[in-house]
């Protein structure tokens, strides 16, 4: 098997039947979860994403993973994974927005996984992604997403541009760069895909798991024919990511023009440990208290930073 085409199904890994029995049970019923009202399943329709992956320094990766029980995935030659994916979610509860991920792939447990192994055995070796970085455009999705699951949300300016030659999207914090991802548009392999993908976040000293099943069909390039751009601002949440060697050449690049997805209202979560007395990790709980449920966006990224479809 092709190590490239392996390590994208380990990432985009699909499954049978991905949504939990309780989900279908539950369709139609409603929520209200800190003033904002829910319709279950928790879910997305007509939504487009971009992703790509790109190979790290390990070691640099894992001194960003908080606690003891998570460890960056191991690519062959001792490599880590940066995992980039912009969703725009066209339609859902609390309206339209977009949401920026930049997380580490990455396995939980007491010791770190053997390389490949954790694309077999999921379950067996937690194996998901830890966010590091969550710019969205609406207030209101802070609100939940940290609030309700955990998630490291902050209101940012982002765009999301789909050309017949590349998608891309940037953001911007306080009129600071954060981060652009541009990718050359894949061929139309339009792979049916059915993911279950694991989230691990940091908030009020606790790691949060998290799941979100989608489907749609993906158009993605492997290797070599993968061709993308990544420009790595200083914008605070941004910056704790130079030092990770980040590869020029993507492990593989995504395209789905069309996804529907669910975020299981069902997490778990852990306390976050460490060997010094008075750590802790995360934002607190403050910082979503104040919160509103506006959907209104800030204005749009300005800052050039070169050639965009």
């Amino acid at each position: 098997m092709n190590p490239a085409l392996g390590l994208a199904r380990l990432v985009l890994s699909a499954t049978r039947s991905p949504v939990p029995r309780r989900q279908r049970r539950l369709a139609g019923r409603h929520a209200l979860v800190d003033g904002i009202p829910f319709v279950l399943p928790v879910d997305s329709t007509d939504t487009p994403a971009l992703m790509a992956a790109f190979p790290v320094d390990r070691a640099a990766a894992a001194r960003l993973l908080p606690g003891g029980e998570l460890h960056p995935l191991a690519l062959p030659g001792g490599r880590g994974l940066l995992v980039v994916t912009v969703v725009d979610y066209a339609r859902t509860d609390i309206g339209r927005y977009i949401e920026f991920s930049v997380a580490i792939a990455c396995t939980h447990g007491s010791r770190p996984a053997p390389p490949l192994l954790p694309g077999l055995l999921r379950g067996s070796f937690g194996t998901g992604q830890y966010v590091v970085d969550l710019p969205v455009s609406s207030e209101i999705s802070v609100k939940g997403g940290k609030g309700i699951w955990g998630m490291p949300k902050h209101r940012a300016s982002l765009d999301f541009q789909v050309s017949d030659r590349a998608v891309s999207s940037q953001y911007e914090d306080d009129g600071r760069l954060g981060m652009l991802i541009e990718i050359e548009r894949p061929p139309e392999t339009r792979l049916p895909l059915r993911v279950a993908a694991v989230n691990y976040c940091a908030f009020r000293g606790m790691l949060m798991k998290s799941s979100i099943y989608f489907e749609g069909a993906a158009d993605i390039a492997l290797g070599r024919r993968a061709r993308a751009r990544l420009v790595l601002g200083d914008a605070p949440a941004a910056a704790v990511l130079h030092g990770l060697q980040i590869a020029e050449q993507p492990l593989f690049t995504c395209f789905m023009a069309s996804t529907r997805g669910i975020l299981d209202d069902h997490f778990a979560c852990w306390f976050l440990t460490s060997e010094d007395a008075g750590r802790t990790f995360g934002e607190p709980l403050r910082s979503v208290v104040d919160l509103g449920l506006s959907q209104e966006w800030p204005a749009p990224p300005r800052i050039d930073v070169g050639a965009r479809p």
